[in-house]
């Protein structure tokens, strides 16, 4: 029996996704711990691509129990859409493979609304990114105490009450402070109510259901979303998202003790990348960082924007290290790599004329690094079908056992190509 939490070490879009699919057969139970539909996981199963932004990528396994914790704020309009994408391909999603926590918070119509509002007022250079999907608003009304959970939907009574209340308060803000039109009562009621329908089946206590899995001996994995720099406390503050991506909040977001964690797997991308607005010392903007962009395919998930591409940042990987008390890194898109004659790793940054091992705090500075690179040789041979990392080119094995060495952690898993069977996986912590 194990319980391991799988962690991005990046800002994000480090190929989580295809991990937890792949440690997914060797689990009974795969928890969402946090974040929203403001992140996309895809999954490449048998030449058929899949792309999910709340239902945990576990769901594409038979006998395996999907759960929706309490951490993660919920857009019941996209999670009903994923369900219906799922059953047209022949894989229905019944309560026996899902359940959502009943204090799991819901999106509201308003967020949305209040999101893109916002953000269409602040001046060029101000702005933060977001991907307008109202996942800050909402984590907003749960931190001041005004938000509606998933369970609230059941007492027909209580969910009118906190509706009538905030729909009063946010058209304020609407139209009043950010010159946008009012939402209607009327319609978003009876459009949650049917919702209340469709979702009854699926709600549940996560917390008891994972402690029962625990104490009958089953494997438990734990996914979030976004990385370790897009956490609200440890990122690169104010471009973040709006909730805890760290390991830690694995255990909150699901309402599960912190002495049950057995490992952390952190996915670092074999190059950084980075989604919208907000600092990134090692971006490339030539014809390298254009040709990594375009054969890795780098897109987002959620919004199809295009991805800003650099050198593997060795000062986050181990900033990402020490906060989610990574035990093994799984390395993704290594395959990308092939080609390239030179390969760059920042091992510090340079600021105003000092050396740092780690991201500062003030976002002024964090705008202000240089990175300070390391080169080793590239490879030319393509990777792909190699399954031991023996049979990897030897400079292909000098660069991951450097990526050992700086972060001081082992290496668990390679991935070489998008479908489950290109990947190495080299310890496996499920069977530690």
């Amino acid at each position: 029996m194990a319980n391991v939490v799988i962690a991005g070490t990046q800002w994000g879009d480090e190929g989580k996704g295809k991990i937890v699919d792949l440690l997914t057969q060797y689990a009974h139970c795969i928890v969402r711990f946090q974040g929203g539909n403001n992140a996309g996981h895809t999954l490449v199963v048998d030449g058929r691509q899949f792309i999910f932004h709340l239902i945990p990528s576990g769901i594409l396994y038979e006998n395996k129990k999907c759960l929706i914790g309490n951490g993660v704020v919920l857009d019941p309009g996209v999670l009903l859409g994923e369900m219906k994408e799922l059953a047209e391909n022949g894989l229905k999603v019944s309560p026996d493979k899902l359940m959502i926590s009943e204090n799991t918070h819901l999106i509201m119509p308003y967020h949305n609304r209040l999101d893109l509002a916002s953000e269409a007022l602040k001046k060029t250079g101000k702005k933060i990114g977001t991907t307008g999907r109202g996942i800050g608003p909402c984590y907003a009304d749960k931190i001041i105490r005004k938000g509606i959970k998933i369970g609230e939907l059941l007492d027909k009574d209580l969910f009118k009450e906190k509706l009538l209340e905030n729909i009063d308060e946010k058209n304020y803000i609407l139209t009043k402070q950010l010159e946008s039109d009012p939402v209607s009562f009327d319609e978003i009621y009876e459009q949650y109510r049917k919702y209340a329908e469709d979702l009854a089946p699926y709600i549940g206590n996560v917390s008891v259901e994972l402690d029962n899995a625990r104490k009958s001996g089953k494997n438990i994995l734990f996914e979030g979303a976004q990385g370790t720099q897009l956490d609200i406390d440890h990122g690169t503050y104010p471009f973040v998202t709006s909730s805890n991506t760290v390991a830690g909040n694995a255990c909150a977001g699901a309402g599960f003790g912190p002495s049950h964690i057995d490992a952390v797997i952190g996915i670092l991308k074999a190059y950084t990348t980075r989604v919208g607005e907000g600092p990134f010392p090692t971006e490339l903007f030539d014809a390298t960082g254009d040709a990594i962009q375009k054969k890795g395919n780098e897109f987002g998930a959620t919004t199809g924007r295009k991805r800003r591409c650099g050198w593997l940042d060795g000062v986050i990987a181990g900033d990402a290290v020490r906060l989610n008390g990574i035990t093994g890194l799984a390395i993704t898109k290594l395959d990308i790599l092939s080609g390239q004659p030179t390969l760059k790793i920042a091992t510090e940054y340079e600021e105003g004329g000092e050396r740092l091992a780690c991201m500062p705090g003030n976002i002024r500075r964090v705008e202000r690094l240089k990175p300070v690179y390391e080169e080793l040789p590239g490879w030319d041979e393509e990777i792909g079908d190699v399954r031991n990392f023996d049979d990897l080119p030897a400079k292909t094995q000098d660069y991951v056992k450097r990526i050992e060495e700086i972060t001081e952690t082992p290496i668990s898993i390679i991935s070489v190509g998008p479908d489950r069977e290109k990947t190495l996986l080299l310890k496996n912590p499920f069977e530690e």
